[in-house]
């Protein structure tokens, strides 16, 4: 009987470790799972933090133009995507109502010339801001030390979004995959490996008109699908959500979102894809959209974020992460992730 008791503890003990190790077969990774990687986490806290534009604009995605030196923050964490630029304004501001507990710092995020630096297109463009997560780590991650992102999303009420219909915000991954592609080969059709960069994640949509005479509403939409097309998440309400995606050793992403500040949960599971058919095998970084119409005049919807933080299962020393945390279950109640 003792041996057995023995044998049983063992065995519990085990299976407690392997939620930190792995991610368990059929059960997406809960993003959140793991140690906090403490040098690619920001949590604005401090009262000095400030980001330092560099005008004008990069716009390499518009018109291959990379104008250095890029902005970047003075922590060296945040810098301006080459493909298209910073937001106007990346400022800290005081944490609205109903954030993390302790939380007195939080990321304000907006612009509205979003394009061709001294050119107006009269059209919906977007600035990106990007986190050195690639850089602090000394390279991109691999999916299999299960990797996820998690960050905290300050959702305005619809009477100040840009009164515009489509996606107003972008929660993003830069990830790298491989996929098979066909094409004519000398003796007919054949196939090839594809290796690419992709960006799946979250945006953030306003119907400012919709059917009917209905009232505006706002919804997440997911990218992507196998096939490349955004599908739909749930609506949004005014307030803090919480999104994460994790990466797992199998090529797939998993998205995760609620309403609120509460750490993620096997309960707040929306999808898991293999976005463009991609099997991913690296995460390099995260980065947020900001979109507005660039007409000169609209400024886009104000955008709060907090605490985005990346979190590994395996791969990171201890110097470098907090303590391994496993997420626990809504009904036993949820941890404050910092």
């Amino acid at each position: 009987m003792h041996a057995r008791r023995v044998l049983v503890w063992v065995g519990c003990t085990f299976a407690v470790a392997g939620v930190l190790t792995r991610a368990c077969p059929g059960q997406p990774l809960v993003p959140g799972t793991g140690i906090k990687v403490l040098k690619c986490s920001d949590d604005f806290e401090d009262p000095a933090w400030e980001f330092v534009p560099h005008p004008p604009k990069s716009s390499v995605e518009m018109d291959k133009q990379n104008r250095p030196p890029l902005g970047r923050s003075r922590n060296g964490l945040w810098a301006e995507c080459q493909l298209r630029g910073e937001p106007d304004l990346v400022q800290r501001v005081a944490t609205p109502l109903g954030g993390l507990p302790g939380s007195q710092g939080a990321l304000l995020l907006r612009t509205h010339l979003a394009g061709i630096p001294g050119r107006l297109s009269g059209k919906a463009e977007q600035d990106d801001l990007q986190m050195n997560i690639s850089q602090r780590a000394g390279g991109g991650i691999p999916v299999s030390w299960s990797p996820s992102v998690v960050v905290r999303v300050y959702v305005p009420p619809l009477d100040e979004w840009e009164p515009r219909s489509g996606a107003s915000f972008g929660f993003r991954a830069d990830v790298f995959g491989t996929r098979r592609k066909q094409r004519e080969g000398l003796f007919g059709p054949a196939s090839e490996t594809v290796q690419e960069n992709y960006w799946p994640g979250f945006f953030f949509n306003l119907e400012a008109r919709p059917a009917r005479g209905n009232e505006p509403r706002a919804y997440l939409s997911l990218r992507a699908t196998e096939r490349g097309g955004d599908f739909r998440g749930p609506e949004l309400t005014p307030g803090w959500w919480t999104l994460g995606m994790s990466f797992t050793p199998d090529g797939r992403i998993h998205y995760f979102a609620h309403a609120g500040i509460e750490d993620l949960t096997a309960d707040d599971y929306l999808a898991t894809r293999a976005p463009y058919g991609f099997r991913c095998e690296r995460f390099n970084t995260m980065f947020f959209n900001v979109l507005c119409r660039e007409d000169g005049r609209t400024w886009s919807t104000p955008w709060i974020i907090d605490d985005p933080t990346l979190y590994a299962v395996r791969g990171f020393a201890e110097q470098e992460a907090s303590p391994p945390q496993v997420p626990s279950a809504r009904s036993s109640g949820r941890r404050r992730a910092r």
